[in-house]
């Protein structure tokens, strides 16, 4: 079983190749992702090595301070992230960061205290790179989503302010909106998760021979983890940013 698990050359050429794939059909349909596909391979590998030695000396030292300042730096990282895909709206960045550090936080100390994990590098670190990945991802869905429909309904709004709607009331379907756009991929992931993509921590925890039972347990934790996270997440951001769309004056930027 352990040879099986090692990436031979051969492997990782192949999956090479299929890089080469992606960016031929970029070329030949212009679809122009090509230097992002480039970037964000490059970007993957060097990351990716330097991540993996630095967590195999955070998990060895075993100190508390390294385990909170890689947890910092997830969280820091996930809302520079999620601020690169704001588009212009102000303050974007000290939302995605309070946003995905409340998100984050407010789980991990949850399953900590419920004894769902020990506050162990080994543990505390994977977990929070999983919330606040998929926090990131649902705030930069809802930029994406406020920044197009303020654009699409501008008319609207400026008619619900005219009428003497405040902020909140001309811009709350708006914000509705886009918190139900930021939280669809984890809810669609949710309701095909063991139907159409076999959990990654559930798998591995069979392979490992861990209990079946004890397995399917922990990856519903997660499913839940990431659902409420990304709630929570979604609507912080969504009802910060919104105001951002407009001036001092009240008025529609």
């Amino acid at each position: 079983m352990q040879n099986n698990l090692i990436v031979s050359p051969t492997a990782l050429g192949l999956a090479v190749l299929l890089v080469l794939i992606a960016l031929i059909i970029n070329f030949k349909e212009h679809i122009g992702l090509q230097k992002d596909i480039i970037i964000g391979v490059v970007r993957a590998v060097i990351q990716l090595t330097v991540v993996g030695y630095v967590l195999t000396y955070i998990i060895k030292v075993d100190r508390v301070w390294l385990t909170l300042l890689m947890v910092a730096i997830i969280i820091f990282n996930a809302a520079y992230n999620a601020r690169g895909r704001a588009n212009g709206i102000p303050h974007a960045f000290v939302i995605s960061l309070v946003a995905i550090s409340v998100a984050t936080l407010l789980t991990l100390v949850m399953l900590i205290i419920a004894h769902a994990i020990a506050f162990i590098p080994s543990q505390v670190v994977p977990i929070t790179g999983m919330i606040a990945s998929n926090v990131m991802v649902a705030t930069g869905l809802c930029y994406r989503a406020m920044n197009s429909s303020f654009h699409d309904q501008r008319q609207a709004v400026l008619e619900k302010l005219a009428l003497g709607a405040d902020l909140k009331q001309a811009s709350i379907s708006i914000v509705r909106a886009a918190i139900r756009t930021g939280m669809s991929p984890t809810i669609d992931s949710a309701k095909t998760v063991g139907l159409v993509s076999l959990p990654g921590m559930m798998s591995g925890l069979i392979f490992a021979g861990v209990d079946p039972t004890k397995a399917i347990m922990y990856q519903i934790m997660v499913t839940f983890m990431l659902l409420g996270a990304t709630s929570l997440g979604s609507v912080i951001a969504c009802y910060a940013a919104y105001k951002q769309f407009y001036n001092a004056d009240l008025q529609l930027r």
